[in-house]
C-alpha cells in the first residue's frame, strides 16, 4: 500500500519525519515538550506523538508549532532529490540521541579550532572505548 493512500488518521512515513523535525527544532530552541503542548493548546502527550509518528500533524495546528518554534513551515518539510532527503532524515535521526543537540550548541561556541579539533578528538576517543568495551 501506498504511504499515500493511508487513511486520514494514520500516520505515514512522511509524518515520522515531520515528527523527528518538530522534536530536533523543539530541542535547538531548549523548549519542553510541555511548554509547546501549552503555546499551541495540546498536552505535552499529544506532542511526544507528534514528534514520534504517531498522530498526523494538521495544517493549522503545524502552523501554530512553526509559529512558536519561530521557523517556516517549509522547515518541516523534504525538499530535493531522495537521496538529499534521506541524508537530512539521518541528520535529524542523529540530533535526536539525548544530548545531542546541547553538544553542537556548546561545540558551536568554541571559536579556537584547534581546541574544536581536541574536543571532537576527544569525543571520537570515548565513543571507540565504548566500542571496544562493548558498553
Amino acid at each position: 500500500m501506498d504511504d499515500h493512500s493511508a487513511s486520514p488518521k494514520q500516520a505515514t512515513k512522511e509524518d515520522v519525519i515531520v515528527g523527528l523535525r518538530i522534536q530536533t527544532l523543539r530541542k535547538s530552541r531548549g523548549i519542553s515538550q510541555t511548554a509547546l503542548g501549552i503555546a499551541i493548546g495540546v498536552s505535552f502527550q499529544q506532542i511526544q506523538k507528534y514528534e514520534i509518528g504517531a498522530n498526523r500533524v494538521g495544517a493549522g495546528r503545524l502552523s501554530d508549532i512553526a509559529r512558536v518554534l519561530g521557523a517556516p513551515v517549509s522547515v518541516f518539510f523534504e525538499e530535493g532529490d531522495a537521496a538529499a532527503a534521506q541524508e537530512k532524515t539521518e541528520v535529524f535521526d542523529l540530533l535526536r540521541a539525548p544530548g545531542a543537540v546541547d553538544l553542537l550548541n556548546a561545540f558551536i561556541t568554541i571559536e579556537d579550532d584547534r581546541l574544536r579539533l581536541e574536543v571532537l578528538a576527544l569525543v571520537r576517543s570515548a565513543a571507540r572505548m565504548e566500542q571496544d568495551h562493548g558498553a
